[in-house]
């Protein structure tokens, strides 16, 4: 019963650092991403329209990042597949 314990908290953990780092590394990305969109835009303002469309796609696909990973910890926490190696210990 102490390995079933220590796997549930090890989970836990590593589910919470798993989203923290990639919400750290997602609110980092999009931060300098609009960042450069804008000055661009500052630099040349007739170009306003492609380098918008292009920060919206590039701000969806790092969010798709942060959201793999709350998929991976939801798996971790919920469903994991290594909880049957665990129970079979002694």
């Amino acid at each position: 019963m102490d390995n079933v314990l220590a796997f549930y908290s090890i989970s836990i953990l590593a589910a919470g650092f798993t989203i923290a780092l990639a919400v750290i590394g997602a609110a980092s990305a999009q931060g300098k991403a609009a960042a450069s969109a804008f000055e661009a835009m500052a630099r040349q303002p007739e170009a306003q329209g492609g380098i918008n469309s292009s920060l919206i796609l590039s701000l969806a696909l790092i969010e798709s990042l942060a959201i793999y990973a709350l998929a991976v910890s939801l798996i971790i926490l919920f469903a994991n597949p290594f909880l049957s190696y665990v129970t079979l210990l002694p």
